[in-house]
C-alpha cells in the first residue's frame, strides 16, 4: 500500500507598505507553531516558493510577492519525548514550577511541529507533569503566544492543576505585562474594554468588537514615553486569546513589533527620512511583538500564601528601549 503524505498549506499576499523583511523571519510569525529553524529547512526542502520560484531563507519578503508553503503532516507521537532544552526556571517545588519562556518557544506540541517545545523540554526536566489537559499538552495550565517571552506557571500534578486553573477561571491571578507600543496614550493609564471575536476576514486572527464575542478588560499604565512609541505596564483582567495584542491594535498602539496586528508598519515618527531609517532599524532588532510576561502571583494550593514571581526584560526589548531613549 502507497503511504499517502498529508500537508497543509499556506498562501500569503504581502500587502503594499509591508517592511523588507526575511522570509524566514516572516514565515516564522505569520504561521502558528512554526519556528525559524523548521521554515528554513521547508526552504532547503523547496517546499517554499515565492511567485513560483524556490527562494534562500534570506529573501526579503516586498508588497506584491504571493508565498506559497506546503508542510508535510507527519503522524503525532503516541508519547511527547522529552529533549535536553535549557530552561529558565525560577522557582519550583514538588508541586509546581515556574518558568521563564523565552521568545520563540511553542507551549506545546502541534501539528507539523512535534519536537522543540516547552512540553519536550519540562519532560526531561521533571519526572511527572498534571494529566488534566488533552493528550500532548501536560503540565500546561495557562499559554502565552510563541513569540511573546515570560512567565508560566506548570503544575506537576492533577490537583495542583486544577486549584490553579480555578483561579485562571475567577480571574484572580495577577498577570502583569510590559510592552513598547506605537505613539503615545492620550491619559497615563486607562481601562479597554470591550468583546473579542474572530476576524470574519482572516480566521487566524481576533478583533474587537462592541457585542460579539468574549468580554475582555485590558488595564494600562505609562512606564515611560519616547518619540514616537511608549513602554506600557499592563494587566489583564481577563484572559482572550490575543488579547493584548489586540486591545492595543484596537484603540490604535499597536505592540511595536507585532506583524500580525499591525506593529511592523511605521505608524508614528516618520515624518523625516532619517527618522524612517531609524524605526526600520528598530524594528530588525526585534522580529517578533514587543511584549513579556513580567510578574504572576497567585494563591499556592498547598500553602494558601500569595506567591509572587518577576521577571526581567529579555535581551532584545531591552535593547530596543535602550534605543529609543536615545
Amino acid at each position: 500500500m502507497t503511504n499517502l503524505i498529508k500537508e497543509k498549506t499556506f498562501r500569503f499576499e504581502i500587502p503594499a507598505g509591508k517592511r523588507k523583511e526575511r522570509i524566514d523571519l516572516f514565515l516564522s510569525t505569520a504561521i502558528e507553531n512554526a519556528t525559524r529553524t523548521r521554515i528554513q529547512k521547508l526552504i532547503d526542502a523547496s517546499l517554499v516558493f515565492v511567485n513560483g520560484k524556490n527562494i534562500k531563507a534570506s529573501y526579503p519578503v516586498q508588497p506584491g510577492d504571493i508565498v506559497d508553503v506546503s508542510i508535510p503532516i507527519s503522524p503525532r507521537p503516541e508519547e511527547n519525548e522529552p529533549e535536553a532544552i535549557p530552561l529558565d526556571i525560577i522557582y519550583e517545588d514538588e508541586y509546581l514550577l515556574i518558568v521563564n519562556k523565552k521568545a520563540g518557544m511553542v507551549a506545546h506540541p502541534a501539528y507539523a511541529n512535534y519536537t522543540g517545545t516547552l512540553v519536550n523540554a519540562l519532560l526531561h526536566h521533571v519526572n511527572k507533569l498534571s494529566n488534566l489537559n488533552e493528550p500532548g499538552r501536560p503540565g500546561i495550565v495557562h499559554r502565552i503566544d510563541k513569540n511573546t517571552s515570560g512567565l508560566l506557571v506548570v503544575a506537576k500534578d492533577d490537583w495542583t492543576h486544577a486549584q490553579l486553573a480555578a483561579q485562571f477561571s475567577k480571574h484572580n491571578i495577577e498577570r502583569e505585562y510590559w510592552a513598547v507600543v506605537w505613539g503615545k496614550m492620550k491619559k497615563p493609564e486607562g481601562e479597554i474594554d470591550t468583546f473579542i471575536t474572530r476576524s470574519k476576514i482572516d480566521r487566524k486572527k481576533f478583533t474587537t468588537s462592541k457585542s460579539e464575542g468574549k468580554h475582555a478588560v485590558t488595564l494600562y499604565k505609562i512606564i515611560e514615553e519616547y518619540e514616537f512609541a511608549s513602554l506600557l505596564k499592563l494587566n489583564l483582567k481577563t484572559g482572550r486569546t490575543h488579547q493584548l495584542r489586540v486591545h492595543l491594535s484596537g484603540i490604535g498602539h499597536p505592540i511595536f513589533g507585532d506583524p500580525v496586528y499591525g506593529g511592523t508598519e511605521i505608524l508614528f515618527g516618520a515624518s523625516l527620512p532619517k527618522m524612517k531609517s531609524r524605526i526600520q532599524n528598530l524594528l530588525e532588532i526585534i522580529p517578533r511583538q514587543a511584549l513579556h510576561a513580567k510578574t504572576l502571583g497567585f494563591i499556592h494550593p498547598h500553602t494558601r500564601e500569595l506567591v509572587r514571581f518577576d521577571s526581567q526584560l529579555p535581551d532584545d526589548m531591552k535593547e530596543l528601549i535602550a534605543r529609543l531613549k536615545n
